[in-house]
């Protein structure tokens, strides 16, 4: 994951014991974070136009990859699996998958 994190934004990472990153890896470590996880996936190349929601999304990478665009400067984060972030609300963010496609699990805070 990139370390230049735009201000507000916190790194999620896979604890050590969960083994290898799985969509079971990663939903149990956002339950560790609080939210209610569900996966969901892309194929690669796939993409989606800056937006932005009313709740901040916690978000882990089980599998492939994914570049975010966070911000307006459009910083990029590019997650692997293991890797993930809690995105405040209100935050702009587009993204493009990577070549193998991804699957991530997210969650919601209000």
């Amino acid at each position: 994951m990139d370390a230049r994190l735009p201000a507000g934004m916190a790194p999620l990472v896979s604890h050590a014991d969960d083994g290898e990153p799985s969509i079971k890896t990663a939903s149990r470590r956002l339950r560790s974070e609080g939210v209610d996880p569900y996966p969901w996936s892309n194929g690669p190349g796939d993409r989606y136009a800056a937006h932005d929601h009313g709740y901040a999304k916690v978000l882990m990478c089980a599998a492939g990859s994914i570049l975010f665009l966070v911000g307006p400067d459009r910083v990029p984060v590019e997650l692997q699996p293991g890797d993930g972030f809690v995105l405040p609300a209100g935050t702009s963010h587009a993204a493009v998958v990577g070549p193998d496609g991804c699957t991530c699990v997210e969650g919601h805070r209000r």
